[in-house]
């Protein structure tokens, strides 16, 4: 590794900063703590001037509720994205079914049919 550091200084730079979001959620002792020690790293890393998490932090920026909520009590949309994709899938393969009877065979196989074959 000090190889690869020793042949690119900008990795080098940008490694330590990758591992600090990390280290902050890792001991949380509570809401309030977690929303002031994830304002000190994004300040850390425009300070360094590294532009490779740019991005990163306009994510970080908008959707700072939503990831301190998963943190303090695991709360994800898991649920509603499988449902979606499932729907999405059902809808691309029932593409040009006219036949309500057919439509409704495809969906019933589709949704019951893993349980039927196990």
């Amino acid at each position: 590794m000090v190889e690869l550091f020793e042949q690119t200084p900008a990795l080098a730079s940008a490694y330590v900063p990758r591992t600090l979001p990390t280290a902050i959620f890792d001991h949380n002792p509570d809401r309030a703590t977690d929303q002031t020690r994830p304002q000190l790293w994004p300040e850390q890393v425009k300070a360094s001037g590294l532009s490779c998490f740019d991005k990163f932090l306009n994510t970080l920026h908008h959707w700072q509720d939503g990831i301190l909520n998963y943190f303090k009590g695991g709360h994800t949309s898991g649920f509603v994205e499988g449902l979606n994709n499932k729907l999405k899938l059902l809808k691309h393969r029932c593409f040009k079914l006219d036949d309500p009877v057919e439509l409704f065979r495809r969906l019933w196989l589709d949704i019951e049919g893993p349980q039927l074959w196990a």
